[in-house]
């Protein structure tokens, strides 16, 4: 069995990093498949690529909520965080090669950082725009897609609108910047180790002893 890794949500600031490997037992399973990387496909073809993905090949998924992120990573970078997230999901199909997804600079180097954290041989292949040219990756990626945003999703019961849960997202930061500044704290499901949310809550700290300097 060889096998793809690719993630979802590891820019977001609120919201789970969602890890998926899809195995297969040789280059047939996937034919048939439309696989590309899922920033590439609308939301309704990923989740039909999902159902056909997931029928066909074996998949390991792990979740990691927010909370989860920024103790892991008061632990360590984020690249031994991925890595170490990236082998979890391998160790459980414990395939005899895993393509990744390259979360270094230097591909190489994080290849052999996923490898030092298994307890089992296996060929770590890592390489930048695996989710592109690697057609596990690409099931991957759809796969951990797929699975970050019906999670999201599932959030806006408790919260209402908050967009994609990036920071890029419009949305996101406007809800953001309304929670904090009735909360005086970011939600449960964001990030709080996040740059933005940091900001966010300096601005709003800011805008509350700004009414002690008025002339």
């Amino acid at each position: 069995m060889f096998c793809g890794v690719d993630e979802a949500g590891k820019g977001a600031v609120l919201g789970p990093l969602v890890i998926a490997a899809v195995g297969c037992r040789t280059a047939r399973d996937l034919s048939g498949i439309p696989v590309k990387d899922s920033k590439l496909l609308s939301p309704p073809e990923r989740s039909r690529l999902f159902d056909r993905i997931t029928e066909k090949c074996t998949t390991s998924i792990l979740v990691i909520d927010a909370a989860d992120v920024d103790i892991l990573r008061r632990c360590g970078s984020m690249n031994l965080l991925m890595a170490r997230a990236h082998a979890a999901v391998i160790r459980e199909l414990r395939p005899k090669t895993a393509y990744v997804d390259a979360c270094d600079v230097i591909a190489v180097r994080y290849g052999r950082m996923v490898a030092s954290c298994l307890d089992f041989p296996c060929t770590i292949i890592s390489e930048h725009h695996a989710d592109e040219n690697r057609p596990a990756v690409s099931a991957a990626s759809i796969v951990a897609k797929v699975t970050r945003d019906r999670l999201v999703r599932e959030l806006s019961p408790a919260y209402g609108e908050i967009g994609s849960g990036y920071p890029s997202d419009g949305k996101t930061v406007a809800f953001l910047e309304q929670y904090i500044r009735e909360h005086g704290r970011a939600p449960p499901c964001a990030r709080s180790s996040w740059e933005t949310v940091k900001t966010l809550i300096c601005r709003a700290e800011q805008s509350d002893l700004s009414q002690y300097f008025i002339l």
